[in-house]
């Protein structure tokens, strides 16, 4: 996987029109964006390009846009909260054809220093269709140069993230990374490729089958691997244990058994539950009181089901991350949005806040878990793409990341 890629401090922007690909894809309510972190953290890229004089032409999808455009998935909102932040007015193109003349008009009265954000990439269709080859060509004939920022959306090969990198560079133009996406790659993709040792890695949430080639691979890569949340009872059951009515995929045993033998072979610690907090029934809705209590991860009852880590299983994961010099983290623990179902969450949480190690969190449930439960500032680095980074811990090439020039 080639991760030394130029970035925005490696090319020169000053009087060119520099189409940038972000990851506006906000949380909407009634039109308001309820939180702008993908916005903000858009920000060093966009102030980098502004200050060495780029012309700046950002653009994003926003929502899973189903029956062709709508309003509601608009980027106007977008457009004037990053007015708002950068100090200085947007200008927004609402054309739902994206690359249209509005758009054409609005970059060719650009100045130096001037930003234009154009509507929701998703309004042309589907962008990796054939129809994508047209739109790569539009925006392409847009900008001189390209940077791509939006690390959530590098493992498609759509037209904004990965076609129009071929029509830049067929003008002559240059294809970089942002700072977030450097981000990405110095902290994920080198803790997979490179990692300081001792490397855990620690996978939680619901299903074995979400995270099978990321089994495989980190098993490969890293010295202690750690399993909890609802795929743990797959791993149990295939040692034989009873797990009552816990979380299970069948289908998916013989891989446990074999991901157990492979450990074994390769002299890697594969650590799994050794105790398990049960309840009769699922928490319904999903933060309600619930009765627990705590049991052998081989003694589950025929009619429980298990939703948490045990306090034993708490502190052997503790303990293995100690001496651990990088941690990488995907899925929780447990039911982590249930108050009396968070506590083995949060005790891998904290004990990733307390270690010296490199502690990068994959994305997805195991970011809104770090988030929700105060631990975020912690953290050495938290991933803004969850199929993403899964497909990175994976060991996958990114479309995205691949696509831009190497140094």
């Amino acid at each position: 996987m080639g991760l030394n890629k130029k970035s925005v401090d490696d090319i020169n922007v000053a009087g060119k029109r520099v189409l940038v690909r972000c990851d506006f894809n906000v949380p909407l309510k009634n039109g308001e964006i309820t939180d702008e972190t993908r916005i903000v953290a858009a920000l060093p890229t966009i102030n980098k390009l502004l200050k060495d004089g780029g012309k700046v032409i950002l653009c994003s999808h926003l929502g899973k846009v189903k029956n062709g455009p709508n309003e509601g998935e608009s980027l106007a909102s977008v457009a004037k909260r990053l007015s708002e932040k950068l100090g200085k007015d947007v200008n927004f193109v609402a054309d739902y054809n994206v690359t249209g003349e509005a758009a054409t008009a609005a970059v060719a009265a650009m100045k130096e220093g001037d930003v234009v954000l154009l509507q929701n990439t998703r309004f042309r269709g589907k962008e990796e269709t054939k129809n994508g080859e047209e739109f790569s060509k539009e925006l392409a004939d847009l900008a001189d140069v390209y940077v791509c920022d939006a690390f959530g959306s590098s493992h498609r090969a759509h037209a904004s993230v990965a076609g129009v990198t071929e029509c830049i560079r067929a003008k002559g133009g240059e294809c970089a990374v942002g700072y977030l996406m450097q981000k990405e790659i110095d902290f994920l993709g080198n803790a997979v490729e490179n990692p300081v040792r001792p490397f855990v890695a620690i996978l939680g949430g619901a299903k074995v089958a979400d995270k099978l080639n990321v089994i495989n691979n980190l098993l490969e890569k890293c010295d202690t691997l750690i399993i909890g949340g609802g795929m743990a009872f797959t791993f149990l059951k295939a040692q034989g244990y009873e797990i009552g009515k816990s979380l299970v995929d069948d289908e998916k045993l013989d891989y446990c058994k074999e991901m157990m033998d492979k450990a074994q072979k390769l002299g890697k610690k594969l650590l799994l539950p050794v105790d398990t907090t049960i309840a009769a029934s699922f928490p319904n809705p999903i933060d309600a009181e619930i009765e627990v209590s705590v049991v052998d991860a081989d003694k589950i009852p025929a009619d429980m089901e298990g939703l948490d880590i045990g306090p034993k299983t708490a502190e052997l994961y503790a303990d293995a991350v100690k001496s651990a010099k990088t941690v990488v983290w995907n899925g929780p623990m447990g039911v982590f949005e249930n108050p009396v179902l968070a506590k083995g969450t949060i005790a891998v949480a904290k004990s990733l806040a307390e270690t010296d190690a490199t502690t990068i969190i994959g994305g997805g449930d195991s970011a809104a878990a770090v988030n929700q439960l105060g631990f975020a500032d912690k953290m050495s680095h938290i991933s803004t793409g969850g199929g993403a980074s899964l497909e990175f811990l994976e060991g996958k090439e990114l479309p995205g990341v691949a696509a831009a020039d190497d140094k």
